[in-house]
């Protein structure tokens, strides 16, 4: 019976869209289809005979051996993910079905090109992870952190920082900076700093691998090398405009960065600027649920916060400690003789004269209009706060020169320590207030005749 045979099997496999190879007990490339030029960028030519490991990504060659050798093993591989190094430097994913011909001693495989598709799930899953981080995080710092770990699971990342751009300031600070060479990026003239900056100002990404063709003006000399780091910096875009800049940089000799890297990156820091803005949103509006907008000072709520913690300590521990209520005598007069403008100056010139009377562990808070509180945490005896309310009461009767203004302001002050004077906060807070009040009265007392 006749057969029709219309062409070779090899012009019917060169038909295929997904590569087939076949390899040798050594490694070694023996057969490959038209499609390994696609998708690798090398001829058959330059394929036939060269080692298959040497195309593997280096993060990926050992298990890729380990799965070889599985397969010459007679153990059939399906569905086996790695990547491989294009020859124009691209990284490329791979998937893979291969096994073993005993009879003709070679690996036969089918490898289907699944980048565009492994792309798509690094932006999912660094999408995910980077909100997730958005809402756990306590801080920015912890943010930064988290994301340093995320960005590094696809990306060699071991020198990384972040840079947020001050408008107000004109300047640029690094929140979160890790570099093993490069401690501290503000100082003038830093590369960090240098290639922030220009991104920061050109809104557009900056990617300097050794061997480009094309680099930014002024940044040639630090990929001159051909084992110099690769960096990428990418902009930290937001509806507000570039409020910053993300910057990764390899280690010298390893893994270059790509063009895929730079746009998934792109994508990464879209959602980190967001992230930023919300955290930077909350930590606004959690410090204005907290301190005195006027004078920067603590809150009545956050005062009791901190008194709570003070007194939870002393007990604990056996300790002191005191609360000192400070009032602006004819404070009224001020704002009604030289108006609101000046009154809030003089509000800010006090905080500032009391928080220079205490240590850096001690709150100040303002309470009220012309009422402070001061929170001596851990002192050793009653001398201790009445040695401080003599120092409060010295500069703050020390005359003011404020918008052209010479004022002279007299402060009453009482003070209530714990436990003489009570083991709760609503007694230290009520005895400091009527020891308060009864300074005001004395000296203010009419004059008896």
């Amino acid at each position: 019976m006749a057969t029709r045979n219309s062409a070779p099997l090899a012009s019917y496999i060169d038909l295929l869209l997904d590569a087939v190879c076949a390899v040798d007990k050594q490694g070694r490339f023996v057969f490959v289809s038209a499609a390994c030029e696609r998708i690798f960028g090398y001829t058959p030519d330059e394929l036939i005979g060269r080692p298959m490991i040497d195309l593997v990504h280096p993060g990926d060659r050992q298990r890729t051996l380990d799965a070889a050798r599985e397969i010459m093993g007679g153990e059939p591989k399906l569905n086996f993910e790695n990547r491989y190094l294009r020859k124009d430097g691209g990284v490329v994913h791979i998937l893979w079905s291969a096994r073993w011909s005993e009879v003709d001693q070679l690996r036969i495989a089918v490898a289907r090109d699944i980048t565009e598709r492994k792309q798509a799930e690094s932006r999912q899953a660094a999408l995910y992870a980077i909100s997730e981080a958005a809402h756990a995080a306590e801080d920015l710092l912890a943010l930064f952190k988290r994301i340093h770990t995320i960005i590094g699971e696809w990306l060699p990342a071991l020198n990384f920082s972040v840079a947020l751009y001050d408008e107000h300031c004109a300047q640029l600070n690094f929140p979160y900076h890790v570099d093993d060479r490069e401690h501290q990026p503000e100082l003038p003239g830093t590369v960090t700093g240098r290639l922030c900056a220009e991104v920061i100002r050109s809104g557009q990404p900056i990617l300097l691998t050794p061997d480009q063709s094309e680099l930014p003006e002024g940044f040639e000399v630090l990929v001159a090398g051909h084992d110099s780091p690769c960096w990428l910096g990418v902009p930290l875009n937001s509806q507000n405009g570039t409020i910053g800049a993300l910057i990764v940089k390899s280690e010298a000799g390893g893994e270059r960065y790509t063009e895929q890297d730079k746009e998934l990156l792109q994508f990464v820091c879209a959602q980190v600027a967001t992230a930023i803005e919300r955290k930077q949103l909350h930590a606004r509006l959690q410090r204005m649920a907290q301190y005195d907008q006027l004078t920067q000072l603590p809150n009545r709520e956050l005062l009791r916060d901190r008194l709570k913690a003070s007194l939870a300590l002393a007990r604990s521990e056996g300790g002191r400690m005191a609360l000192l209520y400070v009032d602006l005598d004819r404070f009224k007069q001020v704002n009604d003789t030289h108006g609101h403008a000046v009154g809030d100056m003089l509000l800010q010139a006090v905080a500032n004269r009391i928080k220079g009377c205490v240590r850096d562990t001690d709150t100040v808070a303002r309470i009220g209009g012309d009422e402070f509180v001061v929170l001596l945490h851990s002192i050793h005896a009653a001398e201790d706060a009445e040695s401080v309310a003599g120092k409060i009461r010295q500069v703050l009767e020390q005359p003011l020169r404020l918008d052209g203004h010479s004022l002279n302001i007299e402060p009453s002050i009482g003070a209530a320590l714990y436990p003489e004077h009570g083991l709760e906060e609503k007694q230290l807070f009520r005895h400091a207030d009527e020891a308060m009040y009864a300074v005001k009265r004395l000296r203010h007392r009419p004059l008896e005749v």
